[in-house]
């Protein structure tokens, strides 16, 4: 197998191992804000910050903030350069939606346009300028392992860990608001305070994840651990560790199918996970076909 070779190749390993690092960070924060995002229906809104940070790529690219040889510093600058692209992005959606006659779904669709334009025209100028192609835009948009280095993997691990941190701290009012929205201010968690939380955590989640799955599929990430787990339980702790464990499977599979048939890992990744959603939903479907029949037999 060839995954049993680059593993075992030191320098194949050193190539791999960053890359390796950010995807176990990545699916363990992703699995976990995912069930709170498909109890909100917010995957839509995620799509949008998602394409937005490919306006934010595109000025950091701008100022020379780009390639894999970054060091831990400018991996630091060139993610909060892309982080402060999509909460502005996120704030201008939610500003366009509270005006009248600009629906939810519009605004985001003009900014996720506005700013995959920008970020085009912003990355094409700026390679154009060093006298080199880039990265590619396949890497961009969908992810490339071998693009992570060691940088990226320490700032994805800082990020990822300081939002567990505040997922376990604000847990109460984000599952109450999760839950039931109307009955949370009853409970300490005005709906508006837990919104923005989880915005912020979105942005934060998907600008990391970018790293791995590309913006096209750096959603993706978001929304299918958590609705693999809420089609096979209902219950809030196993809901969560299903999730955590679908994320950490389907990245083994995923990063196993890339490098044995050379395909973009952050597509087998998504894949992988697209996979395991359809047969819980089909276990899902058997299950209710078999208790339904024991109802009627009885």
């Amino acid at each position: 197998m060839k995954t049993l070779e680059y593993l075992g190749d030191p320098i194949m390993r050193g190539l791999f191992l960053p890359g390796i690092v950010t995807g176990v960070a990545i699916a363990i924060v992703c699995a976990c804000l995912a069930v709170l995002v498909v109890l909100k229906r917010m995957s839509f809104i995620g799509q949008g910050v998602s394409h937005a940070a490919f306006g934010g790529m595109g000025v950091a690219a701008v100022l020379g903030l780009t390639g894999a040889s970054l060091t831990a510093a400018q991996a630091m600058g060139q993610f909060s350069i892309i982080l402060s692209f999509c909460l502005a992005a996120a704030m201008i959606v939610a500003w366009m939606s509270e005006r009248r006659g600009t629906s939810a779904d519009t605004a985001i669709g003009i900014v996720l346009v506005a700013s995959m334009t920008l970020g085009a025209i912003l990355m094409h100028a700026a390679f154009k300028r060093q006298g080199s192609q880039g990265p590619g835009w396949e890497s961009v948009l969908f992810g490339a392992i071998l693009s992570v280095g060691w940088s990226d993997a320490i700032v994805a691990a800082i990020v990822s860990l300081a939002i567990l941190v505040v997922l376990w701290w604000e847990r109460r009012k984000l599952i109450f608001w999760a839950f039931d929205e109307t009955s949370a201010p009853a409970f300490g968690a005005p709906p508006r305070s837990p919104r923005i939380v989880l915005m912020v955590l979105l942005c934060l989640s998907i600008v990391t994840a970018m790293k791995l799955a590309g913006v096209v599929l750096a959603t993706a990430v978001l929304v299918l651990p958590g609705a693999t787990a809420l089609a096979m339980s209902r219950k809030l702790s196993h809901v969560i560790a299903i999730s955590v464990g679908a994320a950490l499977v389907s990245l083994v599979i995923g990063l196993v199918a890339s490098m044995e048939l050379d395909w973009p890992p952050g597509a087998c990744i998504v894949g992988a996970m697209t996979l395991l959603y359809a047969l819980a939903r089909l276990a899902g479907l058997a299950r209710e076909g078999g208790l339904a029949g024991a109802r009627a037999e009885a």
